[in-house]
């Protein structure tokens, strides 16, 4: 759970900076997700976009709200592998800017949670 300090924010005492750079890494992410959603709705894959965009986005303010985070890191890994894998098989080979920076960001996010799940479990 999560630790409130006195004037009621919370706690960001357990935040070491890899649950940081894992917090950057899921917000680059998701903001590029929701920032791509928009061109790509009512469909289905915009839809999608949403879904990854917040998921990245309430996944990272849970770890550092310090909520359930070894479940989360369980979740966001596959989550993550899940939407790489996907990019891939949609896109190749014509791989955009876009898709190359969000997959690498995802590739290193999976690096920080798989090291911070094994240092937490």
């Amino acid at each position: 759970m999560a630790t409130v300090d006195d004037s009621g924010f919370l706690a960001l005492d357990t935040v070491t900076p890899l649950h940081w750079a894992g917090v950057l890494l899921a917000a680059i992410s998701g903001l590029l997700h929701l920032a791509f959603a928009p061109g790509l709705l009512p469909g289905g894959l915009g839809i999608g976009f949403v879904v990854a965009g917040v998921g990245f986005l309430v996944g990272g303010a849970a770890v550092l709200a310090n909520y359930r985070r070894t479940q989360l890191y369980l979740l966001g890994i596959p989550f993550t592998l899940g939407q790489i894998v996907l990019w891939y098989l949609v896109n190749a080979p014509n791989f955009s800017t876009f898709g190359l920076v969000d997959k690498t960001a995802q590739i290193l996010f999976v690096a920080v949670v798989a090291v911070l799940y094994s240092r937490e479990r």
